[in-house]
């Protein structure tokens, strides 16, 4: 391990840092916006939600390098843009988060929903004030699977040129020297670390009535 490289390149990879950070939350929070309503519309589905989710977590099995070289093509952007690495990555958080949306709407109990509607709640104010807070832990769950995904695979966007972590790996290799592929990983681990903990304290937040130590 060269310390006295990671001093000199301290700035630089402070900014990859910072691009890999926004490169992993961004999606993830547009994703989250997109499925709330998908997963919504998934749970009103009856008999036709499993085709519905099973069409949504198709998704999740594009290959991310296949899917990073076609963007591009389709959005008019350039290769290194990083829009493309955003819209990806906003894909693979959808397909995730879809489901756990809907399943967690499913975990609200009927009898909770029968009781806001007998208190006057109509469809849209009950699914913002009372089903949606009650699924916030499963939705938690699925948000921290979802963010760490990111984090792995915004790596892979280096094979394009987009600056992140993961051109620490590939300049290691380029120059067969370890110390910024062990910084990249070291890195990656302690950002997707963060993040996990950044979930799970705001669904503590958000569910006071949980016990703690429970998983949200």
């Amino acid at each position: 391990m060269r310390f006295d490289w990671l001093w000199r390149e301290s700035g630089r990879i402070g900014e990859l840092f910072l691009w890999h950070l926004g490169l992993s939350v961004l999606p993830v929070l547009i994703g989250l916006v997109l499925a709330l309503p998908l997963g919504w519309i998934a749970h009103r589905a009856g008999l036709f939600r499993a085709a519905f989710l099973g069409v949504s977590g198709l998704l999740y099995t594009i290959p991310s390098l296949a899917l990073f070289v076609l963007l591009p093509l389709l959005l008019g952007t350039k290769i290194l843009d990083p829009l493309n690495v955003v819209v990806a990555l906003t894909v693979y958080a959808l397909a995730l988060l879809v489901r756990t949306v809907s399943d967690g709407l499913e975990s609200v109990s009927p009898e909770v929903i029968q009781a806001a509607s007998a208190m006057g709640y109509r469809a849209l104010p009950r699914f913002l004030l009372v089903e949606l807070p009650l699924a916030v832990p499963v939705i938690a769950a699925g948000l921290r699977v979802a963010v760490v995904s990111n984090v792995s695979i915004v790596s892979v966007a280096a094979l394009v040129g987009t600056p992140q972590l993961g051109l620490l790996f590939t300049q290691g290799l380029q120059l067969r020297f370890l110390t910024p592929i062990i910084a990249g990983i070291v890195l990656c681990v302690l950002l997707a670390a963060i993040l996990d903990g950044l979930v799970l304290f705001v669904a503590r937040r958000l569910t006071p009535w949980q016990p703690k130590g429970g998983k949200p």
